[in-house]
């Protein structure tokens, strides 16, 4: 297929049908506000990559040849079809409105970002929301999602994030589990518990512990391991073990009583983060814009809330 410039083509289509509908190069070039010369010239363009003539040109006025007649109606709906388009883009861009597709992990989307969804729905009724629940890494591009929330230490990537909280995670058992077995008094005494191992730390099979600028590497041992971490918080709040949890998680049992912090002082190494994370592009469409800030003002510090401030246990009481 012959390739032609865009922006020269359109130029030549605007100067065909402004001279087709006023019948002068003189008037068309008024309305357009161009030299009349260069209609001409733009005119003469085209005549010339179609092989055809177009208009045809006396002294007094210019008419629609045949061809030209039936290429003008093609136009005429081409550019209104463009103008239509334009339009409808700048609209989109102004209101909030479409499909927003969104990646969330399972237990965090669950209990923090799913409860937003309705809300936001409410205040948003020409936003429709695709919400897609897992622990792996989606592609965003080749899967057709708008935004992504991820936790924990954001890998290197092409894509655009804004981080928009920060949590521990934290050695957490229940009372009764500490009764019956006793307390861990350093990292090492995990050896002689029952750890509970979420399969999906980035540092499993270890437990990454630091205190104070020290670090120690924990192999966790016990009767279960998950790749869930609910189940995991609630096997330790029925006294089954010790499992390293984060706040977003644990905190509510912790306020309750329902969980102590076993090792106080000695944490997860890294800090983990919650990301908002958007496919590569400086341009963002107002309903991922509204979704982000929304979510973003949201979440910071809400699993450090007091218990007066904090809504109900996101984990059931056992």
């Amino acid at each position: 297929m012959q390739q032609y410039e865009t922006h020269g083509n359109l130029e030549e289509l605007t100067a065909f049908v402004a001279v087709a509908e006023a019948q002068s190069f003189v008037k068309a070039a008024g309305a357009l506000g161009r030299d009349a010369s260069v209609l001409s010239r733009r005119v003469s363009q085209l005549e010339a990559r179609l092989g055809v003539r177009l208009l045809a040109r006396t002294t007094r006025r210019v008419a629609l040849t045949e061809v030209g007649s039936a290429y003008y109606q093609r136009v005429r709906s081409l550019l209104d079809e463009l103008e239509m388009a334009g339009q409808e883009a700048s609209d989109f861009a102004g209101s909030p409105r479409g499909l927003l597709r969104i990646a969330l992990p399972m237990a965090f989307g669950r209990l923090w970002v799913a409860p937003l969804l309705p809300p936001f729905l409410a205040r948003h009724p020409q936003i429709r929301v695709d919400a897609r629940f897992g622990d792996r890494f989606v592609d965003l591009v080749a899967e057709g999602f708008d935004v992504a929330v991820r936790l924990g230490v954001l890998r290197d990537s092409s894509l655009t994030a804004r981080k928009v909280a920060s949590y521990r995670t934290v050695l957490v058992a229940s009372p009764a589990y500490l009764a019956r077995r006793g307390r861990p008094g350093t990292p090492a005494d995990l050896a002689d518990h029952a750890c509970l191992g979420f399969t999906g730390h980035a540092s499993w099979p270890d437990w990454l512990l630091a205190k104070d600028g020290q670090s120690h590497p924990v192999q966790p041992k016990g009767p279960l391991i998950a790749d869930n971490s609910e189940l995991l918080l609630l096997a330790a709040l029925q006294g089954t073990g010790i499992v390293l949890a984060p706040e977003w998680l644990a905190g509510a049992a912790l306020r309750e009583g329902r969980l102590v912090e076993v090792l106080p002082g000695w944490a997860g190494q890294a800090e983990g983060g919650v990301y908002i994370v958007l496919p590569p592009g400086r341009l963002v469409p107002t309903k991922t814009r509204v979704f982000v800030d929304e979510i973003a003002g949201a979440l910071p510090g809400a699993w450090a809330k007091d218990a007066q401030g904090a809504s109900a246990s996101p984990v059931p009481a056992p």
